[in-house]
């Protein structure tokens, strides 16, 4: 009774700890508003998220060569990616501060997936399946690219790691919370899951909404993002696709994108 009481505690301690310190937070701007990142990601050391994703981000490049499913520099394909990139990127930073450091990658894997995804420190892939599949434009490739860096830029995988990393610190907080020394061990059991971590459905919507807001002020038609998840959701039949995690796209999801088009299209309309 005594520990759990202790473990209580310990939490609630942690938890005024986080909410006391400063996160990135929005200045007054047009656009979206998804207010500031979430104080449980200071728990985990960017540096370590992005070494760590730099890493298995490699590992992954390498599998696929091995496998000859790595899109090779002069593919029509991943040329078309990386146009769309250089365009999006530019708007990276005034929604994370780290963005003009990362060291921003680009690939296309050969696979059957509907997937893409962008790990910390800007490291993107897409699988060639999206492409094929869903038949994507311009627009809809830039609004998937747009929502998958927002992930990044949110610095979703962090905040899970952190929420990990609380829920797992227990009764040692009061001892390691001047020092983190157990948030670091933690934040090495759960890096290994940077490419399986799954958002919530909030995260899902932040992205869903910055990387709209991304692809318009790179010059792409945000109304893509209607046709793009009503794309999603006839490929899939009314079910989520893998890089979706367990969120449906649905109707409240393209309702939300259609409630938010206002605030996004003077971006677009202004590289017309």
């Amino acid at each position: 009774m005594d520990q759990l009481k202790f473990r209580k505690s310990g939490h609630l301690l942690l938890c005024a700890l986080i909410l006391s310190g400063s996160v990135y937070a929005n200045t007054p701007r047009d656009g979206v508003q998804v207010g500031g990142n979430s104080p449980f990601a200071k728990l985990v050391p960017a540096e370590q998220v992005e070494r760590s994703s730099a890493q298995q981000y490699a590992t992954m490049l390498n599998q696929a060569a091995g496998k000859n499913a790595l899109a090779p520099v002069d593919n029509a394909q991943l040329r078309r990616l990386r146009a769309i990139a250089t365009k999006i990127i530019p708007f990276a930073v005034p929604w994370n501060p780290r963005a003009k450091d990362w060291r921003w990658e680009v690939n296309l894997i050969g696979s059957s997936q509907i997937n893409a995804f962008c790990m910390p420190g800007g490291k993107i892939a897409f699988y060639s399946g999206i492409l094929q599949k869903l038949q994507l434009t311009d627009d809809e490739v830039a609004m998937v690219m747009g929502h998958e860096v927002a992930h990044a830029l949110r610095e979703h995988a962090r905040e899970r790691m952190g929420k990990n990393a609380a829920t797992n610190i227990g009764a040692n907080v009061l001892s390691q919370v001047l020092g983190f020394g157990q948030v670091g061990q933690t934040m090495t059991n759960y890096g290994a899951q940077l490419l399986t971590l799954e958002f919530s459905r909030e995260d899902e919507s932040e992205a869903d909404l910055v990387g709209m807001e991304l692809a318009a002020r790179a010059g792409f038609d945000p109304r893509a993002g209607v046709t793009l998840w009503q794309k999603m959701s006839a490929a899939n039949k009314g079910a989520p696709p893998q890089w979706l995690s367990t969120h449906p796209s649905g109707d409240t999801r393209i309702h939300e994108i259609q409630a938010n088009l206002p605030k996004v299209m003077p971006f677009y309309e202004r590289t017309k």
